[in-house]
């Protein structure tokens, strides 16, 4: 089992960055592939962005794409979304999630583990 545990959000504003970490404890970081997801209020949850076991590979929500940024460092047991040009359509809690595959997926069905989640909130 992996524990999760998100941090970096606040209240920011239209237009500002925001870097956002998920630390793992428990097993072996590198044996999991790992997303980040979100959730607006009243709105289901939905895929941001996703890397494999050894961060070479990279998937992203059509409409992220370009502001969006997955990585992580293996051995620092951490995950991290660096997020650019932040809009109020942004504001959401954030989850990042692992999956014991080396392969990545945008489905949050196939993830096992989730973190509590940050805020994000994007003023205008």
């Amino acid at each position: 089992q992996v524990q999760l545990v998100e941090s970096g959000g606040g209240l920011v504003q239209a237009g500002d960055s925001l870097r956002l970490s998920c630390t793992a404890s428990g097993r072996t970081f590198g044996n999991y592939s790992m997303g980040w997801f979100r959730q607006a209020p009243g709105k289901e949850r939905e895929f941001v962005a996703a890397i494999n076991w050894s961060g070479r590979r990279t998937k992203y929500a059509d409409n992220l794409k370009v502001r969006f940024t997955i990585t992580r460092d293996n051995a620092k047991n951490t995950l991290s979304l660096e997020m650019l040009v932040l809009r109020p359509e942004d504001t959401a809690v954030y989850f990042c999630a692992a999956r014991p595959s080396v392969f990545l997926s945008s489905d949050l069905n196939e993830y096992d583990y989730w973190g509590q989640g940050t805020q994000v909130t994007v003023s205008s």
